[in-house]
């Protein structure tokens, strides 16, 4: 009874130093991630800042010049007789010229001051973010410590973690790395364009009433903006989870990833379906999925190939695949060991679909990805 009872209580202090390991490690990713933003929010509002008080001093002296175009218009009014026509249009064109301009300028500048303030606002409540997280941390390797120093055993145990703990704490930290990449994705590609578009929209508005001509452009390049930032939306969409996974099931899928590899870098793709296409369960076809697509970003990333031929076997107790490309390929006894958070992935989730997952490359030759998967019957 007593050696059962030390057992139970070795159990409970081991799970209790795990958890607090791992909120630590969530604890301090957030604290770089904050900070990280902090740094980059920091560097915008300087940037926004700059470009603020260029655009003030701009508008200062369009206002210079409008008042002097106005002074030279009410003088060639007054004084018609003394003026050609072509005098008195051009400095009718001149002021027209100059209140448009600066009218624009303001409007920059408004855009700017508000943009200045959003970010200041958003770089003090990062401040706060990094301060806590940074106070969380301490206060976790505080007690992470006193556990240390009273249980050096433990300690000992929990260096010596399984490679799939180690993993798990890898794939924290990549699936924050990717919602970074997602906002990163969305704050550079359509939020950025629909601003523009917000203020172009805004121009077109004061163009109506004075240069229709202008106004029919600035609109003509509005919609060509609209279509690449929809455009933009769709493949971050489609790069989270594919619709067209839960519809139309993994080959269409898998065709439609090639046909967007094929147009953004020119790669040859080719499919070839064996056995009978079946939809399978949502689980399997989604691990795949997600095993197959980065086997074909690694093509398109780092093959230099010009081909890439992906084959699906349907079978009644196995569903396998193969990715191969024509590319430069790469030393295996090279990369042991060196293993990117992509091919850990997809050795995770083959793993989880109990399956095997195979990779043969030699330099020169190209690279062969064999993806085997069983079916309950």
């Amino acid at each position: 009874m007593k050696n059962l009872d030390v057992k139970v209580l070795d159990k409970i202090i081991k799970t209790t130093i795990a958890a607090v390991e791992k909120s630590k490690s969530q604890i301090f990713d957030i604290y770089e991630a904050a900070r990280a933003e902090m740094e980059k929010v920091r560097r915008d509002v300087e940037r926004i800042k700059q470009e603020t008080a260029n655009t003030i001093f701009k508008v200062d002296e369009l206002e210079k010049k409008e008042r002097r175009s106005r002074l030279r218009l009410m003088e060639v009014s007054r004084n018609f007789r003394q003026y050609t026509e072509a005098d008195i249009k051009a400095a009718y064109e001149d002021t027209s010229n100059v209140q448009l301009e600066l009218a624009m300028a303001r409007l920059q500048e408004q855009n700017l001051r508000r943009q200045r303030d959003d970010l200041e606002l958003r770089l003090k409540s990062l401040k706060n973010t990094v301060e806590k997280a940074e106070g969380l941390v301490s206060q976790v390797g505080a007690v992470l410590g006193y556990l240390g120093t009273q249980m050096g055993t433990v300690v000992t145990q929990i260096e010596s973690l399984q490679a799939s703990q180690i993993f798990g704490a890898k794939i924290i930290k990549a699936q924050e790395e990717e919602r970074r990449r997602v906002a990163r994705e969305i704050h550079d590609g359509p939020a950025q364009a629909m601003a523009n578009i917000v203020f172009r929209a805004e121009v077109c508005e004061r163009l109506i009433d004075t240069d229709i001509i202008r106004a029919k452009n600035e609109l003509r390049d509005l919609r060509e903006q609209i279509r690449v930032a929809l455009k933009e939306t769709r493949k971050i969409i489609f790069d989270l989870r594919p619709m067209t996974l839960d519809d139309l099931g993994l080959v269409p899928t898998i065709r439609r990833v090639l046909d967007t590899i094929k147009e953004r870098s020119g790669i040859f793709p080719e499919v070839k379906i064996l056995g009978e296409e079946k939809r399978l369960d949502t689980h399997i076809e989604i691990g795949l999925f997600r095993i197959i697509q980065e086997a074909l970003n690694n093509v398109e990333k780092h093959s230099k190939a010009s081909s890439v031929w992906v084959r699906i076997d349907f079978r009644p107790s196995v569903v396998s695949a193969v990715v191969e490309d024509d590319g430069q390929g790469f030393d295996m006894s090279e990369n042991v060991g060196s293993e990117s958070f992509g091919l850990m992935g997809m050795r995770e989730r083959i793993n989880l679909l109990r399956g095997e997952l195979t990779i043969k490359s030699e330099p020169g030759k190209g690279t062969k990805v064999f993806v085997t998967v069983p079916l309950k019957t």
